[in-house]
């Protein structure tokens, strides 16, 4: 059975699943996060850049 997701869905998904790992502070690169939630969530390369912006553009994430 196909289950259908709403537009969005799959990038909320993504975004909730990086805002966990980033707070348990465990030291993977932002661009590590954003290619495993791509590969879970089958999102595209576009969808996968727009993840890195959010993150490195609303200051929630610090690359060391």
């Amino acid at each position: 059975m196909t289950v259908i997701q709403q537009k969005g869905d799959k990038i909320r998904q993504a975004i909730k699943r990086i805002s966990s790992r980033l707070e348990d502070k465990d030291g993977s690169k932002l661009s590590k996060l954003v290619q495993e939630a791509g590969q879970e969530f089958n999102l595209s390369p576009m969808e996968q850049e727009f993840l890195f912006n959010f993150f490195k553009e609303g200051k929630t994430y610090q690359e060391e």
